[in-house]
């Protein structure tokens, strides 16, 4: 039986793409084995959001021929599209493939065992209209389930590479989607992570179709407990999104928007299409639509030009607003995008302190929004053992309004939903205490020893 290992580098779509294509593989006989181990075939899934990101992807790849000098060494991802002709150049690279065509990989395999020449599968992924299909039915981790809803962006702002490694905005058939979602229930999966690389303009390609539309069918599948929204830009919050999410029963009471800054005029370098005033207008009326809501959010400092009155622009403006967490992130030059070419490249150093101070803030703000559930309870999907103390018993996962918790449970307990006490409210994490196991009709008591 063929080996085959796999190393991805990069986003949740990096991950749930990587175990589509191990479907591909286990569907023609593989077995999959560690990537540390010597394998027949290694897939190499890249990252190039970030120069780094390319840096890493090479490092990977060269691993993997030293691993077996031998084994057909295949290379994908958003780094194997924008820069087919330098993962070539890597001696022991024999296939690339872009973020497309991915199930062409198995013939690729078969074709460079007969002719042993290396082969570029990588198109133009500015012409591709149609979503890729990949199906995953399960997942290697057993508790949360991505489904990955939507490919590529329109929005080219200045600092992104992405619409280059990932082409336009292009989305799932709902049928495909809603098909998707109901075999992750019958593998026992109770939350679903809906994830894409612009995931909120889902729909925005279709004919009365929509985001809010998914989510009402997806709201009808059986079984199906929480549905969490990996990601939505404040404009894609529309009066019609904020209804849904607040007559749904299973839409989580958790929403990530990404900011990158609270300067308007550091927005408008970066091209993004908003303003502060929209952006707080429209989280607010969502915080006013469901109390309690946690409003996660992505921050990078450092922005090419971005002054002292800039950056405490931004730091006012996070503490305004009372997002529950930050992506705090140092501006990193991206080669081929406008903000690599700007002026007023941001010193180092300067970077840094004003990363700290965000990021100061964010564990500020994370340990406040906690501190409103000390003594509640609340419902939290267990997902391992707790790692800074395997043998405590304590097990860490996550409320629906994404709280970390560690709570005394058995492995019996991981995926299930969890009725928890938080006892102490904290960031990174909470400690609760067992309460009950919600099974899909009862609950189950169980008397705890604290």
């Amino acid at each position: 039986m063929p080996t085959v290992a796999f190393h991805t580098l990069g986003c949740k779509v990096n991950h749930y793409e990587t175990e589509a294509i191990w479907q591909l593989f286990q569907g023609a006989g593989y077995k999959k084995t560690e990537f540390e181990h010597a394998a027949d075939v290694y897939v190499i899934n890249t990252c190039t959001v970030t120069n780094t990101g390319d840096k890493k992807s090479r490092q990977v790849i060269r691993r993997a021929i030293r691993k077996n000098p031998d084994a057909v060494v295949c290379v994908t991802g958003c780094y194997a599209q924008t820069s087919p002709a330098e993962i070539m150049a890597i001696p022991g690279v024999d296939i690339v493939v872009g973020t497309q065509d991915r199930h062409k990989l198995l013939d690729y395999i078969k074709q460079y065992q007969q002719e042993r020449e290396p082969i570029n599968g990588v198109g133009n992924i500015m012409k591709a209209r149609v979503y890729e299909e990949l199906d995953v039915p399960a997942f290697t981790d057993r508790t949360r389930a991505s489904l990955k809803i939507q490919e590529g962006c329109n929005n080219f702002c200045t600092f992104c590479i992405i619409p280059w490694a990932r082409g336009l905005m292009r989305s799932r058939k709902p049928e495909d989607v809603l098909a998707q979602a109901k075999q992750l229930v019958a593998a026992g999966y109770k939350e679903i992570v809906l994830t894409g690389i612009h995931t909120g303009g889902y729909g925005e390609d279709m004919k009365d179709y929509s985001l809010a539309k998914l989510l009402l069918d997806l709201e009808k599948v059986d079984g199906l407990k929480r549905i969490r929204i990996s990601s939505i830009e404040a404009s894609q919050i529309t009066d019609e999104v904020i209804a849904v999410i607040d007559q749904s029963e299973k839409v989580v009471n958790h929403l990530h928007v990404p900011l990158q800054s609270g300067s308007d005029s550091v927005l408008k370098r970066m091209r993004r299409k908003y303003t502060t005033e929209f952006f707080f207008e429209r989280v607010d009326k969502l915080k006013k639509a469901l109390p309690g809501l946690a409003v996660t959010s992505d921050v990078i400092v450092g922005f090419p030009g971005e002054t002292k009155e800039e950056y405490q622009e931004t730091y006012n403006f996070i503490r305004k607003v009372g997002f529950s967490e930050l992506h705090v992130f140092p501006y990193s030059k991206r080669t081929g995008t406008p903000a690599a070419r700007m002026e007023d490249q941001v010193d180092d150093e300067v970077k840094s302190e004003r990363v700290h101070k965000l990021i100061e803030l964010s564990n500020q703000l994370a340990k406040e929004y906690a501190s409103n559930y000390e003594g509640e309870v609340i419902e939290v999907i267990p997902e391992e053992k707790d790692k800074e103390n395997p043998d405590s018993g304590f097990y860490v996962g996550y409320s629906d309004n994404y709280l970390k918790v560690k709570v005394p449970v058995d492995e019996s307990m991981v995926g299930e939903i969890v009725k928890v006490k938080i006892d102490k409210a904290g960031y990174p994490f909470n400690i609760g205490s067992f309460v009950t196991v919600l099974k899909d009709n009862y609950e189950s008591k169980q008397v705890v020893n604290n």
